[in-house]
């Protein structure tokens, strides 16, 4: 597929899927076949950009490797150009401090040149930083162009048997214990009256921690599903009533990411 043609003299911005295995191969372990999981189309589309903005250049480049091993790149690696996303401040913002340039990450578009746009795993936008980067190319009248890829939130409510006709993604809960476990009954009541499933997912360090909050706030007949892995060797999911869990109580790994996902 080529990603020259241009509709007028601004180029695409190409949301172009990751895998979802960031960080969880370890020491030894073969790196899995791109092919499993990302479209040959995806593919030939991140072979051809010259131009990238990425969570994390790092990682960008380790996935351009696998892409260059099933599609040659249309550049070496090292002529491409990577910028990363801004990163958001940790507590609580400057007022001083300058605003992140989001249209200049988009000047090789500007000027005629794709751009691809990559996460650290999954599609990027979603549940992602790079969200701001499409409203701001949107502004600038700049095509987008999604591309197919694995989501762990779509993969974990096809997989989990809950409601799949209406689902809430509601990102991370606080970390603080009280307001947690007031977050997740204010959402059970919520999933209650419209019947919606909601999904949230967690630093994989905190997987369990997660897992035990679940279960302590929510109500016995409330379904639970938690998937982890997905996409991955040994990947699953498994859905209980949450008094099951409690009979059973999961073991999740620290180092592999997981989608929680409950129904009342």
């Amino acid at each position: 597929m080529s990603t020259t043609t241009k509709s007028g003299p601004k180029g695409r911005l190409w949301l172009v899927p990751n895998t979802l295995d960031l960080g969880t191969l370890r020491e030894g372990q073969p790196v899995p076949d791109l092919q499993q999981v990302l479209p040959l189309g995806a593919i030939r589309v991140a072979a051809g950009l010259s131009h990238w903005v990425a969570e994390n250049a790092r990682s960008a480049r380790a996935l351009l490797k696998r892409v260059d091993a099933v599609v040659p790149l249309a550049q070496p690696l090292q002529a491409l150009s990577i910028r990363e996303l801004p990163r958001p401040p940790k507590g609580r913002a400057d007022p001083k401090a300058p605003a992140p340039d989001w249209a200049g990450l988009l000047a090789p578009a500007l000027a005629g040149h794709d751009v691809g746009l990559v996460s650290e795993a999954g599609l990027p936008a979603v549940a992602d930083p790079g969200a701001e980067l499409v409203r701001v190319a949107h502004a600038q009248g700049i095509t987008v162009m999604p591309l197919s890829g694995p989501s762990s939130l779509i993969l974990a409510v096809a997989a989990s048997g809950l409601n799949g006709q209406s689902f809430a993604f509601v990102g991370y809960l606080p970390t603080d214990a009280a307001e947690r476990t007031r977050r997740l009954r204010d959402l059970e009541a919520h999933s209650k009256r419209w019947q919606q499933t909601q999904l949230l997912i967690e630093t994989p360090y905190r997987n369990a921690a997660m897992a035990q909050a679940l279960l302590a706030a929510l109500s016995p007949q409330t379904w639970l599903s938690i998937s982890c892995g997905l996409t991955l060797e040994g990947g699953s999911t498994r859905t209980l009533r949450v008094a099951q869990w409690r009979v059973s109580p999961p073991e999740l790994p620290g180092d592999v990411p997981a989608v929680f996902a409950f129904l009342a």
